[in-house]
């Protein structure tokens, strides 16, 4: 007695060549940029599914707008320590972009965890693991072995086709 293959895994927008992939759908090799659109166009959305693309793509370009955040504080004079030892006064320039970057902070954490609950959904999870990121030190690592699972055509449970 043979078991059946499971059904693979959706890896292209094949049905979608008429027009753009919709929104409600999860957009398999997304490019830069639409990634990016769809996380903001996306950005309280904690229904339907993230490909690794869309997943992926966004967290190059918060990592990049993190490490350019990070030189321009350093930049700015955080908490540099002179040759006598004393410290710095922390400069205007400084306030400034830890401002922006607060505020950068804070207009996209929402959408980051519903970019995560949405790639938790195209694995077939339900959106509940990402509170697995709050076990100290594992947590991290479980949600990362998480979002680099590849699409299970079972998560289309999680779709809400509008």
């Amino acid at each position: 007695m043979t078991i059946p293959p499971a059904p693979p895994a959706p890896q292209s927008n094949a049905s979608y060549k008429e027009g753009p992939v919709p929104l409600w759908a999860p957009y398999y090799n997304a490019p830069l940029g639409e990634a990016v659109r769809r996380f903001f166009k996306k950005y309280a959305t904690f229904t339907g599914r993230a490909s690794r693309a869309e997943y992926w793509w966004w967290a190059l370009v918060a990592a990049v707008i993190g490490i350019v955040g990070e030189i321009l504080l350093v930049a700015t004079g955080a908490g540099m320590v002179n040759s006598d030892g004393t410290v710095n006064s922390i400069s205007p320039g400084y306030v400034i972009v830890a401002i922006v970057f607060s505020l950068y902070g804070l207009a996209t954490i929402i959408p980051t965890l519903a970019l995560i609950v949405r790639r938790l959904h195209d694995g077939n999870y339900a959106g509940w693991f990402i509170f697995l990121g709050l076990i100290p030190f594992v947590g991290g690592i479980i949600l990362l072995v998480f979002v680099l699972l590849p699409p299970k055509p079972e998560g289309a449970r999680f779709d809400i086709a509008a």
